[in-house]
């Protein structure tokens, strides 16, 4: 195939697409906002699934690298009350089936695998428009444009490329986070170094929760959950780092202090990351020269399944592109017929893990779900 592809947005799904048209030899240009790799922290940890990110990976060629990533015992899960009481303790058994890896450590390793012209950093989409002939024009906010003959959007949530394909817009899902990190934490933190414990801590009320992880070098990463309407934060100054702590604060009066400790002694400022969703089942009709993978495509609540599915889109995109060099609408075709089963199979799978966190019944329905799931397996 010597059409070049273009692809906008260098998350994982998109240079997982990248790199699976460069080991079969297709040309591709990745256009990403950000104006350098390093510029902003790329989440924290990611436990990849054997049948979808990792299998993307092996697409890729990469999965000796990706295995040398792998942090060891992070498979090890807690639950905890507001008051600091263990309810659940699952260690780590080794199986190694879903490894936890670093989401920065990961996206730098497929950037690593390109040739270095391959992303072209500081390029925000601002528009995309069809000329005809299935090709778009597309516009950055320097002014500058392209023409792309083939055209995927993998730009997340607020999809530039999306509404040539789709009027569907995210949706407010009803529950925000606030990410925190706490640096050397075994020094400065033991408390709650002792109260994430190994790997994941869900520590839980009704409405409210903490979702910790312990990463490499002694850090602490917490998502602060909270159910609340809109309003709750949109008059709030999200860069007044203050008045940010102060509002989830009052949200967590009487907590353990380990646990508050993970909130207020932040090393960073507090980021609010409101959660929205695309409609479930979203899909559209065939339009030529251009699709959609990952979050654009299909943007679900957090559960696990995210960055896996992005990746094998990417992956079985760039396949589809191998197999049918000289048909490009059958590729595309091909692509989203398997991604929309795929995705629409996640979404009947979806045991509701992330609103049972904080329900009304919180901790108790937690645990009772992770509790039956650790009895099944």
């Amino acid at each position: 195939m010597t059409t070049p592809v273009t692809i906008i947005g260098a998350g994982l799904g998109g240079l997982t697409l990248a790199r699976v048209l460069h080991v079969h030899g297709i040309p591709a240009t990745v256009y990403e906002a950000e104006p350098a790799p390093d510029s902003r922290r790329q989440g924290g940890l990611l436990d990849l699934h054997p049948h979808s990110g990792q299998a993307a990976l092996e697409a890729a060629g990469l999965t000796a690298g990706f295995r040398k990533l792998v942090l060891p015992g992070r498979e090890a899960y807690r639950i905890l009350d507001r008051a600091g009481n263990v309810l659940l303790d699952l260690p780590d058994v080794g199986s190694g089936e879903r490894p936890e890896v670093p989401r920065g450590a990961l996206r730098q390793m497929l950037l690593d695998s390109l040739p270095a012209e391959t992303v072209r950093w500081g390029h925000k989409v601002t528009a995309v428009r069809a000329l005809g002939d299935g090709r778009r024009q597309v516009t950055f906010a320097a002014g500058t444009t392209i023409v792309a003959d083939l055209l995927v959007g993998a730009d997340g949530a607020w999809s530039r490329v999306r509404p040539l394909l789709s009027p569907a817009t995210p949706e407010y899902f009803g529950i925000c986070s606030v990410e925190t990190f706490l640096f050397d934490a075994e020094t400065r933190h033991p408390a709650s170094v002792e109260a994430v414990g190994a790997g994941s801590l869900f520590a839980l009320a009704p409405g409210r929760g903490l979702l910790a992880h312990r990463e490499g070098g002694g850090t602490l990463h917490t998502y602060v959950q909270l159910k609340k309407p809109r309003d709750w934060f949109t008059d709030l100054d999200t860069t007044d780092d203050q008045a940010l702590t102060a509002r989830v604060m009052r949200e967590f009066d009487g907590w353990a202090p380990a646990l508050t400790a993970l909130i207020v002694d932040s090393d960073t400022p507090p980021v609010l990351r409101p959660i929205f969703t695309l409609p479930a089942g979203h899909r559209w009709e065939r339009v030529p020269g251009v699709t959609l993978l990952g979050d654009a495509a299909h943007l679900r609540a957090p559960n696990g399944e995210g960055a896996n599915l992005a990746m094998l889109d990417g992956a079985e995109l760039g396949r589809a592109l191998a197999a049918h060099p000289d048909a490009a609408e059958t590729a595309l075709a091909a692509h989203e017929e398997t991604m929309f089963a795929r995705a629409a199979a996640a979404e009947a799978k979806d045991d509701g893990f992330y609103t049972t966190m904080i329900d009304d019944h919180a901790p108790h329905s937690l645990l009772a779900l992770m509790t039956g799931a650790a009895s099944e397996a």
